[in-house]
């Protein structure tokens, strides 16, 4: 098992390194590939199957679109022409949605597809082909630090009937491993982000930041799966589960760096 997790493991980040670098519409289709797919698997938990999910997954694809031609149709707009759709289906189609289905494809979109976008939208401001590398700084790096620090010195369960495993030990190591990764990774790249010494402390606040909502993003996503009794959202990622199971703290963890990199940044 962990042979295969790593050997998986290691594909991922081939993988997210290739798009990263790419940029562009590589990373935009890519995203929306995981998006679509990430959506699939939590409507596949919720148990919403038919035109209202066929719905939520043509409004990403166009979602993504008016995203690559800088938002052309104002996004305020773009979210309740979504709803208007998903409230037409539930009507046309009554009974077969009821009031949480829709609900539940609402949120889908939300919170796979419209989270997910912030890793494009940062790649998109100056400096972002280095600066989208904090939001995996801040949600794997916060994972591996919490992980090896909970490891030898947890004690104080952070929250045990949610994740019994994890620690209040493992949550300080890891938002202060992310913060020194996130400093680290500003003291190499400095001159290509066009920032001082000093302004290095801000990456690091904002790693910190990540760091603390990336743990919400991995218990709220345990959350789901333990309301509907089961480990793992998908089978496509070998040792790791579905796509929800290895981005869960990405998908939080994606707007917020990317709103902080902006006010700070952009």
């Amino acid at each position: 098992m962990f042979k295969t997790r790593l050997l998986s493991g290691i594909v991922l980040v081939a993988v997210l390194l290739g798009l990263f670098l790419a940029g562009g519409d590589v990373l935009l289709c890519g995203l929306l590939l995981v998006s679509l797919i990430g959506m699939s698997e939590l409507y596949r938990v919720f148990g919403v199957k038919g035109a209202m999910p066929v719905v939520a997954f043509l409004c990403t694809v166009g979602y993504y679109a008016n995203m690559r031609f800088s938002d052309a149709l104002p996004v305020d707009l773009y979210f309740a022409g979504f709803l208007i759709l998903l409230l037409a289906v539930y009507v046309f189609s009554y009974p077969q949605y009821q009031a949480k289905d829709l609900a539940a494809v609402f949120f889908g979109f939300f919170y796979v597809g419209l989270m997910l976008s912030g890793i494009y939208r940062l790649r998109l401001l100056p400096g972002g082909a280095y600066l989208v590398w904090l939001i995996m700084l801040c949600s794997w790096g916060c994972d591996t630090c919490a992980y090896c620090v909970g490891v030898l010195f947890g004690k104080h369960k952070m929250a045990p009937v949610l994740s019994p495993k994890k620690s209040i030990e493992g949550a300080v190591g890891g938002v202060v491993g992310a913060m020194l990764l996130c400093a680290l990774f500003g003291s190499v790249f400095r001159k290509a982000l066009g920032i001082s010494t000093a302004e290095i402390g801000f990456l690091a606040l904002i790693g910190g930041a990540g760091a603390l909502l990336s743990m919400v993003g991995d218990l709220a996503a345990s959350a789901i799966k333990r309301n509907f009794g089961i480990k793992d959202y998908g089978t496509l990622i070998p040792g790791h589960g579905g796509i929800l199971d290895r981005f869960d703290s990405v998908i939080i963890t994606a707007p917020v760096i990317y709103g902080l990199c902006k006010w700070i940044y952009g």
